[in-house]
């Protein structure tokens, strides 16, 4: 009976959100190509092996390496199944559950999706895996996500371009010394063979994620302790915003419509970290998941800008606030119902430094969360990841706990709109921010 009842929930939920979608479908924080089509109900689980849907299409190949490595050992096949671009994940997986053709194995993202799957997420408390790490996801006492990598948020920078203009990164410290970079690089921008300073795309069709969920993420953590959810906390009461905190950060938002590509209104996942992995912008708005792309895709671009060291600096809105935002950016859940027991094998291998590590370093890029890891990605971002994180520099991603769709469906036109020139000033912009936000949580 639960069963039938979720059912009629996900349709129902699906239907809401083809009518009321603003900005059409939705794309996983990784890529702007689809590595199958979401409706194809031709991908089915192996008989005696397990499915898993990730949601990282750069990751793709990467995945399906593991997966070959895991069946030669075990002889147990393993099919995977990658989506992104246009295609909303979660959606996808609705689909699926109502055609009896669940994965085993599925990404979710904490907090926001698992209201959606409560119930069927198989417990994995008791998994030795657990014990090695302080990522894992946990609900009520017990675990249902296994954690896959730790990702950053923070404003990326080109250290070759910034040592040719004269801009130390250390000394970008709050909004003024911000502002002064700018406009040093912009300066220069000419015979720096730049097309702008920032690589700040806002198409919220299929970009919403990104100045929707991660930019507006940094209002809610920039600067704070990890477990300081003061301002989540203010959010989630109705879609509230503290204005001392939110004015310096819409002011931040306001210089980088300043100083970005126009064609970011418009422009794509790929042409974003294409031109930032070209040397065509000293800075960009992604975070450390792109580091796959430029040592994968973008490889040749990146290899003829001269394979240039890659930063973080902090998003300081306020002066002193030192912090990138760190953290799983979503786990593997085990579907209930599915081939249970063959699935946390494989997430135990994947979890073991003899087993799966090495390729999720090598080949995915992920930066490991387990504390008995040994493998390092060759990964532009994995320095200064790891010099934040030993720093104690880092604070969480507690926008992940935002009412599911808002950066769909709300914040990420808002953004757009704004980088369009649709709003006279940042009080405007954050006004109607305000306003859409505590609609979207009275609804």
């Amino acid at each position: 009976m639960k069963k039938k009842v979720l059912a009629v929930i996900l349709a129902a939920s699906m239907v809401c959100a083809a009518l009321a979608g603003c900005g059409g479908t939705a794309a996983a924080p990784a890529g702007d190509a689809a590595a199958t089509d979401a409706g194809d109900a031709a991908v089915k689980t192996p008989e005696g092996g397990i499915r898993l849907v990730n949601n990282k299409v750069e990751v793709d190949e990467g995945l399906k390496k593991l997966a070959k490595a895991y069946e030669e050992k075990t002889g147990v096949p393993v099919v995977i199944e990658s989506l992104g671009g246009g295609i909303d994940t979660q959606a996808t997986l609705k689909g699926y559950y109502q055609a009896d053709n669940m994965p085993d194995i599925f990404v979710f993202e904490g907090d926001i999706h698992y209201p959606t799957w409560e119930g069927l997420l198989a417990d994995l408390s008791g998994e030795a895996w657990v014990n090695d790490t302080e990522a894992e996801y946990v609900r009520d006492g017990k675990v249902y996500g296994f954690p896959t990598t730790t990702e950053a948020i923070g404003l990326a920078y080109n250290a070759d371009i910034l040592a040719k203009a004269g801009v130390d990164p250390k000394s970008i410290t709050g909004p003024e010394s911000m502002r002064k970079a700018f406009e040093t690089i912009d300066a220069k921008k000419d015979e720096l063979g730049l097309t702008s300073v920032l690589g700040y795309y806002t198409e919220s069709s299929q970009l919403w994620w990104s100045p929707g969920q991660h930019v507006f993420g940094t209002y809610f953590d920039s600067g704070l302790s990890r477990d300081d959810t003061t301002y989540i906390d203010l959010f989630k009461d109705g879609g509230k915003l503290d204005m001392d905190r939110a004015t310096p950060w819409a002011e931040m938002v306001a210089l980088f419509n300043q100083y970005t590509d126009p064609a970011g209104v418009s422009g794509t996942y790929d042409a974003q970290v294409l031109g930032f992995a070209s040397g065509k912008y000293a800075f960009v708005t992604q975070g450390s998941w792109i580091g796959a792309t430029l040592v994968n895709d973008d490889k040749d671009a990146y290899a003829a800008a001269g394979n240039f060291e890659i930063g973080m600096i902090p998003y300081a809105f306020i002066e002193g606030q030192d912090t990138i935002l760190t953290n799983s950016p979503n786990w593997w859940g085990v579907f209930k119902d599915g081939n249970v027991e063959e699935a946390k094998k494989f997430l135990a291998w994947c979890a073991a430094d003899d087993g799966g590590q090495e390729i999720l370093a090598k080949d995915c890029g992920f930066i490991s969360p387990y504390a008995s890891n040994t493998h390092a990605p060759d990964d532009p971002f994995a320095k200064t990841i790891a010099e934040y994180t030993a720093a104690g520099k880092t604070s969480s991603w507690h926008w992940l706990s935002m009412k599911e769709g808002i950066g769909q469906n709300a914040t990420g036109v808002v953004f757009q709109d704004f980088a369009m020139g649709n709003f006279p000033d940042a009080k405007t912009f954050l006004d109607t921010l305000q306003q859409v936000c505590e609609n979207y949580y009275a609804n």
